[in-house]
């Protein structure tokens, strides 16, 4: 009880936090800021109280976290889907794919990192930011401080895009006068990382954009549930036959999860019982975020190097030039 209060109590000062205007503004939402209170306490005043919060907080790491992204299927419908079309989800899959894969392929070969951590920066980057690194943290089982060093690269790197994008809009627009704001939404949702920093970019050009953004990034987020089988599927065939086997966790919040996006799609639900487990899915997402800043310590992370905040880079280039070609090629051939 003690860790899980500690874990509530972060989580709702970060909900405080986020509404803040001037945070906002800069994307930060409650889950980014959960996990940074959590590293700062984590890192000065958690160590007496260990003994006593560790239990709670690990519950609160695991259990919370699957509870929490299968609730966070309350946010989306099958009928967002139509909103885009078919070249939307075409999008959002080719660059899914292709940033995982070169995600892989930087971070293994060039930069030689352990498969955890660069699949977990590359969850985060193709799909929905920190959340998909905590959702893809209990399938590929990886420390806390990979998963911290993670959640921060896709997290800064998704806070420079909210700057850059809109400075983007007028550049592409004059190059690309067909490009209108509704297609430069769809590309800011199928390349940008955190769902609050699509929110943040797209409302700084304009309504259409911030729709259509929206819309291509919940669709993304759709997205994490079949990733997550598949990587579990690859984990799987990969340890079949080898001396030492470790069990490889199936993702059964992950079909919850869809499950949960079918259900809602019915609109069976009141709005306002809607809105109540939305927020209650934020609370406990914050509290696993909580909960994962607490257990993460400067020196795990001083360990990890640049490397990961160079795979980042690398990956956020791609993101911006590979995507907006992806988007440029499907909106051409399918528009």
């Amino acid at each position: 009880m003690p860790g899980l209060l500690l874990t509530a109590l972060i989580a709702s000062a970060a909900a405080l936090l986020a509404q803040q205007p001037w945070l906002t503004g800069l994307g930060l939402g409650s889950l980014t800021l959960a996990i940074m209170l959590g590293i700062i306490i984590g890192n000065s005043v958690y160590s007496p109280l260990a003994s006593h919060c560790d239990a709670g907080v690990g519950f609160a790491k695991q259990k919370l976290l699957r509870l929490g992204i299968i609730l966070f299927g309350f946010r989306i419908t099958l009928q967002q889907i139509t909103d885009v079309g078919a070249s939307g989800i075409v999008i959002d899959m080719l660059t899914l794919t292709s940033t995982f894969f070169i995600t892989c392929l930087l971070g293994m070969r060039l930069l030689k990192l352990d498969r955890e951590t660069v699949w977990l920066i590359g969850a985060g980057s193709s799909i929905c930011g920190a959340a998909a690194v905590l959702a893809t943290e209990p399938v590929v089982k990886a420390a806390p401080s990979k998963v911290a060093v993670a959640v921060a690269t896709v997290v800064l790197f998704g806070t420079l895009a909210i700057f850059i994008y809109p400075l983007l809009w007028p550049l592409v627009h004059l190059r690309f006068p067909t490009i209108g704001l509704t297609q430069f939404g769809i590309f800011t949702g199928s390349t940008l990382h955190e769902v609050a920093q699509v929110v943040a970019a797209g409302h700084a050009m304009g309504p259409d954009a911030e729709n259509s953004a929206v819309i291509a990034k919940m669709l993304r987020v759709m997205m994490l549930a079949p990733f997550l089988l598949c990587l579990g599927s690859v984990l799987r065939r990969q340890q079949r036959g080898t001396a030492t086997q470790r069990p490889v966790t199936f993702p059964w919040f992950a079909l919850l999860f869809v499950g949960v996006a079918l259900f809602n799609s019915l609109h069976l639900l009141p709005a306002s019982a809607v809105a109540t487990i939305n927020t209650l899915a934020n609370l406990l997402l914050a509290m696993a975020m909580a909960a994962l800043g607490l257990t993460t310590r400067f020196g795990a992370l001083r360990e990890a190097g640049f490397k990961p905040l160079l795979l980042g880079a690398l990956v956020f280039v791609w993101l911006i030039l590979g995507g907006g070609c992806i988007n440029l090629l499907v909106q051409h051939f399918m528009g």
